[in-house]
C-alpha cells in the first residue's frame, strides 16, 4: 500500500509540486472511501475539505423541488471535487454524490488555506491548478446549457 506522500505525488493534480510541498500536503491529508449513492457533501454546508479522486465517479448535483436531484456533471478519477473551500463564505454550492465505490484523498481546507497564505509561491501554484478546475467546470456547464436549451434556444 502506498503512503499518502506517494499518492499525492502521483496524483495528476499535484504533479510537479516539489517534495517539500507534497510533504506539507500529506500532513493535512487523509483518505476516504464512499459507497455508491453516498453523499460526500451537500449544498449549503460548510466547505471544510477538498477531494482528490483516486477511484470512482462523483455526480455533482443541484436539487430542484419539482424534479429532485439534477446531475450537473459527473467527475471521475483522477480529478478534483470541491473548490468552495477556496471562496468565502466557504459553503458548498452543489451536492456531490458517489456514483460508485469512490476513493479520495481528503485535504483539510483550513490547513490548506493557511499553507497557501503563509507561502505565496505555494498558494499561487494551488490557485493556478484550481483555476484550471474552474475553467473545466465552466466549460462543462456551457455544454450542459446548450444541451438543456438547445443551440437554437
Amino acid at each position: 500500500m502506498q503512503n499518502i506522500d506517494q499518492i499525492l505525488a502521483d496524483h495528476p493534480f499535484m504533479k510537479g509540486l516539489d517534495a517539500f510541498h507534497i510533504a506539507q500536503l500529506a500532513e493535512m491529508a487523509s483518505t476516504a472511501t464512499f459507497s455508491a449513492s453516498q453523499y460526500i457533501f451537500r449544498s449549503g454546508d460548510f466547505a471544510d475539505r477538498c477531494y482528490l479522486l483516486r477511484q470512482g465517479h462523483v455526480a455533482v448535483e443541484i436539487f430542484d423541488a419539482r424534479r429532485g436531484p439534477i446531475i450537473v456533471e459527473t467527475i471521475g478519477e483522477p480529478n478534483v471535487i470541491g473548490w468552495s473551500w477556496l471562496v468565502e463564505p466557504y459553503n458548498w454550492c452543489f451536492d456531490a454524490r458517489a456514483v460508485e465505490l469512490t476513493r479520495a484523498v481528503v485535504l483539510d481546507a483550513a490547513q490548506l488555506r493557511n499553507a497557501c497564505e503563509n507561502d505565496h509561491r505555494f498558494g499561487f501554484e494551488i490557485l493556478k491548478r484550481f483555476t484550471q478546475v474552474f475553467a473545466q467546470r465552466l466549460h462543462a456547464a456551457r455544454f450542459q446549457l446548450l444541451d438543456v436549451y438547445g443551440a437554437n434556444g
